[in-house]
């Protein structure tokens, strides 16, 4: 898997994720009312029912993703107002919660950075969609930097969790737990970003710039993938 250190300061308009999210030099945005990284400025747009079944299969696995994601941060909510009062409830939501994060997001980041990116990061290239330094990045980079981050914070997440409901003094426990809840919000937003900036910039990238031939390429090796 390529890895590259990612200078966020390079060329903003070299790359369409950075464009979609960052003021452009051709409009005026005031600093108290910056552009909605949810609003961007127009990009080119692919219906999902023109999209090849290789991302329709992606989208929807998002789709399944953001119920999910909507459930945690009503469990967050329930847990911030009532703290650990209803245990049992809870702990079955966290659970089930992160082992979504296992056995779906996992398999589903793995596809995305096996047969999807490295075809993408190649087109990008080809396109002249990257940066101007020593390493070309795009938003391959980027996307591979979310996934390693969302892991990170979702391991977090889970031992804060866990610590909250062994330690046997209050306060420390009360410490634990915020710092549980904040690492838990930053996830869902962190992930609900990387998954509109996937179906609305990226994926309509690759309908438009790969092959047919691509696709079914990616789709053979995809159904032979096994992410043990």
């Amino acid at each position: 898997m390529r890895r590259k250190n990612i200078n966020m300061n390079k060329d903003k308009n070299s790359d369409p994720i950075k464009r979609f999210v960052e003021k452009e030099s051709s409009e005026e945005y005031s600093p108290m009312e910056p552009p909605d990284a949810f609003s961007p400025p127009a990009l080119d747009e692919v219906e999902y029912e023109q999209m090849n079944s290789v991302l329709k299969n992606f989208m929807d696995e998002h789709k399944a993703c953001l119920k999910k994601l909507d459930m945690f941060e009503e469990t967050l909510n329930k847990i911030r107002i009532n703290g650990f009062s209803a245990q049992k409830e809870v702990s079955g939501a966290l659970s089930e919660f992160f082992q979504f994060v296992d056995n779906n997001i996992r398999t589903h980041n793995l596809k995305e950075e096996k047969f999807l990116f490295p075809l993408l990061n190649q087109r990008y290239i080809e396109k002249g969609e990257h940066s101007t330094g020593p390493e070309k990045t795009n938003a391959v980079d980027m996307l591979e930097d979310d996934h390693i981050k969302f892991i990170q914070i979702a391991a977090i997440t889970f031992t804060m969790f866990g610590l909250a409901g062994r330690l046997p003094d209050q306060s420390s426990r009360l410490v634990i737990l915020d710092i549980a809840l904040e690492q838990g919000k930053q996830m869902v937003e962190m992930l609900r970003l990387h998954i509109f900036r996937e179906d609305k910039i990226v994926f309509p990238f690759a309908q438009l710039n790969l092959t047919n031939n691509e696709f079914a390429e990616m789709s053979s090796n995809m159904d032979r993938f096994s992410p043990h």
